[in-house]
């Protein structure tokens, strides 16, 4: 497997760049045309759309927060970690393009300073699940930037040859990756150019970590069995984590994140005794 990703990473062209970009451009000159570059007017465009999504998605609270908490790293990453052992180059990759996405996040975050949804609008006009997301850092999605950045990385790593294949495999990964960072507007966090800017951020943020760990050998260390002990030991603290989420809050996907870890734990133990 580990081979086949090394492959599909090497084949990747620099123009792959060009469309990330170019969608930002037209977001850029859209805002622009409605004359929305300032943060008051960028809020009041989408009001509207904002308000209807969140009634929409609002109506399966349990399923968008579920499916929100894919935007945590460390509850994606919970359920990938198993590639430690057959797909290290994934992780290299993954590694380079979260350092990537949280610079991304932090900087245009404290650059925009754009107020999230409960921050200006009438907290009850619109539905809230979960902690109530306030002050002024909503542009752009951060969990809609580690979603996209960790579905790129899978996304180039498991590309097929086929056409028709590769067409339906882009399709599944988009559509899954948009229905879960909208699920960002369901519970009120963001407004919607938030998670659709966060998320070509996140495409982005993949790009450079699959072309950095392609270049440079700084995490090769990963697919070496020496530094598995490194690994058991962030998936037991990972896991003592969600217990105490699972105590506080009982929801299905910390449920599946402590299985998928306790598993992977399983497979890393067993192939480091055996070496």
């Amino acid at each position: 497997m580990n081979v086949k990703v090394i492959n599909n990473y090497a084949k990747l062209k620099i123009t792959l760049f060009f469309l990330p970009l170019i969608l930002l451009l037209v977001i850029l000159i859209f805002l622009f045309s409605q004359d929305s570059l300032t943060t008051f007017k960028y809020v009041q465009i989408q009001k509207d759309y904002f308000l209807y999504i969140n009634h929409y998605l609002g109506q399966y609270p349990n399923l968008e927060y579920n499916l929100t908490q894919l935007g945590d790293t460390s509850v994606f990453l919970s359920f990938l970690i198993i590639f430690i052992v057959y797909a290290p180059k994934i992780w290299e990759a993954i590694l380079t393009a979260s350092l990537a996405s949280l610079l991304f996040s932090c900087l245009l975050k404290n650059l925009f300073l754009v107020p999230r949804p409960a921050q200006i609008f009438d907290n009850h006009s619109f539905i809230i699940v979960g902690k109530t997301a306030i002050g002024f850092s909503s542009l752009p999605s951060g969990h809609s930037i580690t979603v996209f950045t960790i579905l790129t990385v899978l996304l180039f790593a498991f590309m097929t040859e086929k056409l028709n294949y590769k067409i339906l495999w882009v399709f599944s990964v988009v559509f899954t990756g948009l229905i879960i960072v909208f699920s960002r507007v369901g519970v009120g966090a963001h407004h919607p150019l938030d998670v659709i800017i966060g998320s070509v951020i996140g495409y982005i943020s993949g790009l450079i970590g699959i072309f950095a760990s392609r270049k440079y050998k700084i995490w090769n260390w990963v697919n070496n069995k020496k530094y598995y002990p490194i690994f058991i030991l962030l998936i037991v603290i990972c896991g003592i984590s969600f217990i105490i989420k699972i105590n506080r809050e009982n929801f299905i996907i910390f449920d599946l994140a402590l299985i998928s870890l306790i598993v992977s734990l399983y497979k890393i133990i067993h192939v480091y005794v055996k070496k």
